[in-house]
């Protein structure tokens, strides 16, 4: 990324057609009174990147971004990678009309409108790795896979600009998104970002399950 575009790994549950049928496509039937999954769908921690060293760093970053996320990493604390990297399932809900932002640099249409980012920036003061190109390496991967779930499960998603520069390995290039952040360059920043809004008129839930080199994301609505 430039100074910092990143990527990850998940398995989510949704409805899709075309490109986005990517892999598990099915519409779960769930008791009346329970949640329906919308998508799901599975990515290897394994297959980030041809070279092992590489591979590393962009699963490293892209646990970390997860941990910041769900609060197992926090901003001016010593990472704790082995909290990063053990086994967790992590759920972040959505109510009717909430958005999700990627990170918190945002463009104006969405100012008050976000209830959570993944809390994170990608640099190395976050303990962010580098592959001795970029720090951050993997995030974008990550913001992808989110993309292509969101998108499957029916949900309002916004992915201002392209990762059509680099193969993002298990995602369609159409669904590669580019993730930057700079505090310096506001704009640049948030068209370089994620934004995901519920326009369900009941809750939803992206359900992040990671054990070993598997990442798995479903999508889920309250009945």
């Amino acid at each position: 990324m430039f100074p910092q575009i990143v990527s990850t790994i998940l398995i989510f549950t949704v409805l899709a057609t075309g490109p986005l049928a990517v892999a598990q496509q099915a519409m779960v039937n769930s008791p009346v009174g329970a949640v329906q999954t919308l998508y799901h769908k599975a990515y290897s921690l394994a297959d980030r990147y041809g070279n092992s060293y590489v591979n590393t760093v962009f699963a490293d970053n892209i646990l970390l971004t997860l941990a910041y996320m769900r609060g197992a990493a926090k901003e001016n604390e010593h990472v704790d990678w082995k909290a990063v990297k053990e086994d967790f399932t992590y759920t972040m809900q959505l109510t009717p009309g909430q958005t999700f932002a990627f990170h918190d640099a945002l463009l104006p249409q969405y100012e008050g409108k976000v209830i959570a980012t993944t809390n994170a920036h990608f640099t190395s003061q976050e303990g962010f790795e580098s592959d001795g190109w970029l720090v951050g390496d993997g995030v974008c991967h990550l913001a992808s896979f989110m993309n292509v779930v969101a998108r499957g499960a029916g949900l309002d998603v916004l992915s201002p600009t392209p990762h059509d520069f680099a193969v993002i390995p298990d995602v369609p290039r159409q669904y590669g998104v580019a993730i930057y952040y700079m505090p310096q360059e506001p704009d640049s920043s948030a068209e370089q970002n994620l934004y995901i809004t519920n326009t369900f008129a009941t809750p939803i839930s992206f359900i992040f399950s990671h054990t070993g080199d598997t990442l798995t994301i479903a999508v889920e609505k309250n009945r």
